[in-house]
């Protein structure tokens, strides 16, 4: 079954780490020969490939000469736009000893929650794809402020596998995957092979296995797999310190951890809407309306809602919470968030008598609505 969807992956999103790019004295080039050659193979099979990788500020680190990462935002905002440049050189001549040319992509999370963005992004990555030229992407580090991070790239390489319907994600990490307790600590530590549905176990064994650099650890990355998995995509984790490691998962060899897709998968629009919207503000609701959502496929009306957070704009997305401030779900409203105040608790029949009119019944529309509690 796994060599099955590797054999038919058309296109591939592979995600790399700081852990394996960064060597003692900066950039790891081991490393980046390694990859750029396996990559370069696979397009010349005939996949398409979007790479995502870290590593500018290992780069900067080293042609700054700085022993380690500066705790100051700006200084490491320095660093990474030192470190841009080194690290595509890098890519650069290495795939370009393979007769492959790169491009340089770099995102915020306002690139994303703008729909007009998003697919002007879509359409600049498929016309690279088009030219058979490596996208090589990472957040914009040199800009990046709270209100636009993106996270981490675990959470990017998954906005990219949805942004560009792939058919799988691969991400490279220092550890042969998903393992019940830290290899790097726990000599009985046990390697889960697969991974079919997301139990509080999953969570709980990726916690106690944090990342060594970076910003993201082994629970990033199973939160990374949650969205593209809900979306109907396999992921893999496994070791990118392996300099065959691409190679050998397509020769069919079971490495790492593969997480297999759901059934029951999100369409491309909601998968935006749930995965990369950045909520604006909440909305509380009852115990009924929340009970309506989760399980009986609902809009969401003014009546249920006892509770707005926040201030944004008609169509904004929102959170939408339980009482118990636990977060069901995000959708796009139909109304202000003062308009949503003044209506709610309301019957749709006395919307227009409080607000003077009454562009729709439902605060946010079913369509417009996903149900990220259970996923």
């Amino acid at each position: 079954m796994l060599k099955n969807r590797l054999t038919s992956a058309k296109r591939i999103v592979v995600k790399v780490g700081s852990n394996v790019l960064t060597a003692a004295n900066g950039l790891n080039m081991e490393a980046v020969e390694a990859l750029s050659a396996q990559i370069s193979e696979l397009i010349d099979q005939g996949k398409q490939v979007l790479f995502v990788s870290s590593g500018a500020m290992a780069s900067g680190l080293r042609k700054m000469g700085f022993a380690k990462r500066p705790d100051e935002i700006p200084k490491r905002q320095a660093i990474a736009a030192v470190g841009q440049s080194g690290l595509m050189n890098a890519y650069e001549q290495a795939f370009g000893r393979h007769g492959k040319k790169v491009a340089q992509i770099l995102l915020t999370s306002e690139d994303l929650n703008s729909r007009k963005r998003y697919l002007n992004a879509r359409n600049t990555l498929n016309t690279l794809l088009e030219w058979k030229v490596v996208p090589i992407i990472n957040e914009n580090d040199t800009v990046m402020v709270e209100e636009i991070k993106l996270g981490d790239n675990d959470n990017l390489a998954a906005m990219i596998t949805l942004l560009m319907d792939a058919d799988l994600l691969i991400s490279l990490t220092d550890i042969d995957g998903l393992y019940t307790k830290d290899p790097r600590t726990a000599p009985d530590a046990q390697l889960i092979p697969k991974v079919a549905a997301f139990k509080k176990e999953i969570e709980t064994f990726a916690s106690n296995i944090p990342g060594a650099l970076g910003r993201g650890g082994m629970l990033s990355k199973i939160r990374a797999a949650k969205k593209v998995t809900a979306a109907g995509v396999p992921m893999i984790i496994a070791k990118g310190t392996n300099p065959t490691i691409l190679r050998q998962l397509f020769a069919g060899q079971a490495l790492g951890t593969y997480f297999a897709p759901q059934a029951k998968k999100l369409n491309r629009r909601k998968c935006w809407i749930a995965y990369t919207l950045t909520p604006k503000g909440s909305l509380t609701l009852d115990a009924g309306a929340a009970q309506a959502l989760l399980h009986r496929g609902k809009s969401l009306l003014p009546s249920g809602i006892v509770a707005v957070e926040g201030e944004f704009g008609v169509g904004a997305p929102a959170a939408i919470k339980n009482q118990a401030g636990e977060e069901l779900g995000i959708g796009l409203v139909n109304y202000s968030a003062d308009d949503i105040r003044t209506i709610m608790g309301l019957k749709t029949s006395q919307i227009k008598n409080r607000l003077g009119e009454k562009p729709y019944d439902e605060v946010i529309h079913r369509d417009n609505l996903v149900v990220t509690e259970c996923i």
